[in-house]
Formats: structure tokens, C-alpha cells, sequence
């Protein structure tokens, strides 16, 4: 689905959001989830003074090297918020971002840098953690599919320990770009099509090291699937989820964790969950959504059950096992947290 279709969907529903989310706001202390991958909500968390922090759509949250959880928001007068664990305000920053969407932490040993992507600018940026711009990508000239900037949509980035990065433009042309530490295009893959190689809404993007082997386990959204891709691009395997739009991939120890925005389908508003998948690819549990059943071997359709999101967009995942979700067009809350019991 097109972005401005997208976001027209869904004017109706939030315009009601407003009226009625005081009604719909989860219960505090629910815990969530099943197969002892439970967790207990916390509403209040990353709650802030809105005139003096606001918020806008909450894409994504990394934490950074000291600890600190990061919020990206296309909020232009703060467009990250860093807070601590216990959801305390520390320092803002950014103005130019009016269209942050996908936020991914580099870690060097050293210190941190951020890669962010603008979805109204068509650019990535690598930044320093507070702010500095380091590197910019623009659209790459030389592909066929980007002979104009608005066709490409980039939507999250990951990056590896030699420097080299990897675009997804899930809102534009749906490539894959793989870039040396320096801005050098090095690879395309994916884009439009049919096939299975073939890519539509790839929202998020991460490095799987949880083989001997590393790939790329890409989200192929309007699909309600994930791809695995080898790193040079060739197709290895489809992890079909039935119900679910996932947002980006998020991997922590053995396990996957995804924001679903909506189910099962983008046009289902107000109808997220969060879904955790073990190493064997088996989602384990859903927190707002149904328990996972599977039929020889085979996953059923799951969709939201109890009213914990509007649209949910992505995960953080901290040091103690602890999950941030920040929420797209949900009429402007603050992150939540759950908390493993």
C-alpha cells in the first residue's frame, strides 16, 4: 500500500482516537502473553509534559551504549527524546527530521552512532548520538528506480561491524541497498514484483547472527511475512505470518520480536499486537494478540485481542529483557514498557 493511501485510511480512526482513547487505554499492570513469555504493561512509562516534549507519530526506540532507551518521533521539535530505564526524561534533540521513521544503533566499542531515515526528506542520515551528521545518503541516481528523489522511501537501515549498511526503501521503489561504510553503493536486490524474491512494504531490516551464518531477515509487510536473504541478496527463505503487518524485525538473544501495526490487514485500523518468534521461527506469543496455534505445522491466522495498541510500530528490546513499543498514529501517547514476569 502506498503511503498517502496508508495515511488516508486512516484519518477517519484517529480523528475518533482522540475523542475516545481515554476509554480504550489498556488496563496498568496487565500481564501479557503466553508460553511463559509473559510480560507486565506499564502505560506511564515514557510519559512526558506535552508542551514541553511532544510527540508526534512514535516510530521507533534502539538503547544506546550507556543504557539509555531512544525515541524517534517526526515531532520536529525534539525529534529524539532519550529517557532511562525507568522511563525518565534526559536530553532531546533534532529539528530537521519531519519525516523520522527508522532509527538503528551502531555500536563500535567506542561510541555510538545513529543511522535515521526520512521518509519526507528521501534520505538516510548516519549521526552522531547527539545529533551530529555525519554521513548523507540520497537517492541513488544510477538505479533505474530512483531517476526521481520521491521514489525513494526509505524506511529502516541496518549496519554491520565493518561500517557497511543496508537501506530498506519500504515506503518507495521496495530495493534493498547495500552501502560501504563511505556511501558507496555496493548491491540492490528485492523490489516490486511477484515473486517471492520480490518485495511489498519493506518496512524493516535486520542482521540475524543467530547461525553460524549471518543474513538479512527483511519484512515483506502487505505479505504479513518476513524474508530471510542471504547478505549478498538471494533469497533463502519466506517466514509466513498470517494476521499480522509486522513492522521491523528485532532480534535479542534467541528470540524475534515485531511490532504488528495492524491485522490482518492495512486496512484493519486501531488492531496491532506485538509478536515474539523463537529461533526455529515458531511464534511463541503475542502481547494484545491471540495465542499462537499451530496445525501440522502450519501457523493460523492471529489478530488483535484485547485493546493494548492502536498501531503499534516497533520494539525495543533492553540489557534486562524488558520491551518498549512505540505507537504510529495513536493519538500522540508515549512509549510503553512491559516488564518479563
Amino acid at each position: 500500500m502506498k503511503r498517502s493511501a496508508f495515511i488516508k485510511n486512516t484519518v477517519v480512526s484517529t480523528a475518533g482516537l482522540f475523542l475516545t482513547k481515554n476509554l480504550m487505554r489498556p488496563v496498568q499492570g496487565q500481564v501479557y502473553g503466553q508460553n511463559g513469555m509473559t510480560y507486565q504493561l506499564n502505560t506511564n512509562w515514557g510519559t512526558l509534559n506535552a508542551d514541553k516534549t511532544p510527540v508526534n507519530d512514535c516510530h521507533e526506540m534502539i538503547q544506546d551504549g550507556k543504557g539509555r532507551i531512544l525515541l524517534l518521533t517526526n515531532e520536529t521539535k525534539n525529534n529524539i527524546i532519550i529517557y532511562n530505564k525507568s522511563g525518565r526524561l534526559i536530553d532531546t534533540w533534532g529539528s530537521q527530521f519531519p519525516g523520522a521513521h527508522g532509527l538503528t544503533v551502531q555500536h563500535n566499542g567506542k561510541e555510538d552512532f545513529l543511522f535515521i531515515t526520512d521518509t519526507n526528506n528521501h534520505q538516510v542520515y548516519k549521526t552522531t548520538i547527539d545529533g551530529k551528521i555525519l554521513l548523507t545518503i540520497d537517492p541513488p541516481a544510477d538505479v533505474p528506480a530512483y531517476q526521481k528523489k520521491e521514489a525513494f522511501v526509505p524506511t529502516e537501515t541496518t549496519v554491520l561491524a565493518n561500517g557497511d549498511f543496508y537501506i530498506a526503501d519500504g515506503y518507495g521503489a521496495q530495493h534493498i541497498l547495500h552501502y560501504d561504510e563511505k556511501g558507496k553503493l555496493k548491491n540492490v536486490f528485492g523490489g516490486r514484483g511477484t515473486g517471492d524474491e520480490h518485495l511489498d512494504n519493506a518496512h524493516g531490516i535486520c542482521v540475524d547472527y543467530r547461525n553460524a551464518k549471518p543474513t538479512l531477515i527483511i519484512t515483506d509487510r502487505t505479505r504479513n511475512a518476513f524474508k530471510r536473504f542471504s547478505m549478498d541478496g538471494k533469497l533463502l527463505e519466506v517466514i509466513h505470518l498470517p494476521g499480522a503487518c509486522v513492522c521491523r524485525p528485532v532480534i535479542k538473544g534467541d528470540y524475534l520480536y515485531a511490532a504488528v501495526l495492524r491485522s490482518p490487514n492495512l486496512d484493519t485500523v486501531n488492531s496491532g499486537f506485538v509478536t515474539i518468534l523463537d529461533k526455529d521461527n515458531k511464534v511463541v506469543s503475542n502481547l494484545g494478540g491471540t495465542a499462537p496455534v499451530y496445525e501440522n505445522n502450519v501457523l493460523q491466522p492471529m489478530a488483535q485481542k484485547e485493546k493494548i495498541f492502536v498501531h503499534p510500530h516497533d520494539v525495543c528490546v533492553d540489557d534486562e529483557g524488558s520491551i518498549y513499543v512505540a505507537q504510529w498514529a495513536s493519538g500522540k501517547v508515549y512509549p510503553y514498557k512491559f516488564t518479563r514476569v
